[in-house]
C-alpha cells in the first residue's frame, strides 16, 4: 500500500504577474528575488524607438524589456511563485492578456516622478482583468517620498486596493511585497468564497 503525501508534503505553485509603466522596476524586481538565473527579453533601445518609446528622464536606461521576464521564488516552504513581468510600452500592452491568464494576482509598480506611466496598467487590473493586486511605490534612490495618502489620491485609487512602497532592487523589500499580495489575494479568496481559490 504507497504512501499518501501530508497536506504539509504538498507544494502548491502560483503564477504572479509583475507589471508597470516603462522603466519602473518589473525587470529590477523579478531578478532581485529570483533563485533561478531570471529570464528576460530585454533588448538593446535605439534610435529607431525614440519617438516610440518614452524614455525615462536619468537617461540612464539603455535596454526595454520586449516580451517579458520570468523569475521564480520559493515564497515558503510550500508555495512556490513564478514570475512574469510585463512589457511596459503601449506597443507590447497586447501581451499583457496572455501573461495574466492563469494568474493569481499582480504588483503593479510605481514610479513617482512619472505618475501618468501607472494609470494604463492600473486601469487594466481594475477593470480588464478578473485578477486581485496591489500597487507598490518604488523607491528609487534620490527621489522625494510622498505620504501614500497622496500617491493614492494621485493614482485615483480605490480604497480596496493595497498600496505599499518597496525598493525592487532590495531582494528583502520584494519579498516582503510578494508576501503582501499573497495576503490580499488569500484573504480576498475568504471573503469570496471557492470561486476565487487558486486554479
Amino acid at each position: 500500500m504507497g504512501s499518501s503525501a501530508s497536506p504539509s508534503d504538498v507544494t502548491i505553485s502560483a503564477k504572479i504577474v509583475v507589471a508597470g509603466g516603462f522603466g519602473v522596476g518589473k525587470t529590477t524586481l523579478v531578478g532581485s528575488v529570483s533563485e533561478v538565473p531570471p529570464l528576460n527579453t530585454e533588448a538593446w533601445m535605439t534610435e529607431a524607438g525614440a519617438d516610440i518609446d518614452e524614455v525615462p528622464p536619468n537617461g540612464s536606461k539603455t535596454t526595454t524589456t520586449v516580451a517579458m521576464d520570468f523569475g521564480r521564488i520559493t515564497l515558503h516552504d510550500d508555495l512556490l511563485l513564478y514570475l512574469f513581468g510585463t512589457p511596459g510600452q503601449a506597443r507590447f500592452w497586447f501581451l499583457w492578456d496572455d501573461l495574466s491568464r492563469g494568474a493569481l494576482g499582480a504588483i503593479v509598480l510605481v514610479d513617482t516622478s512619472r505618475i501618468d506611466q501607472s494609470f494604463a496598467a492600473i486601469n487594466y487590473f481594475e477593470n480588464d482583468s478578473q485578477l486581485p493586486f496591489i500597487v507598490a511605490v518604488n523607491q528609487f534612490e534620490g527621489q522625494p517620498e510622498y505620504d501614500l495618502d497622496e500617491v493614492r489620491a494621485a493614482l485615483a485609487l480605490s480604497p480596496d486596493i493595497p498600496l505599499i512602497t518597496c525598493d525592487a532592487r532590495n531582494r528583502a523589500s520584494a519579498v516582503a511585497t510578494l508576501r503582501h499580495l499573497v495576503s490580499h489575494t488569500l484573504s480576498l479568496a475568504v471573503l469570496s468564497g471557492p470561486e476565487l481559490a487558486m486554479t
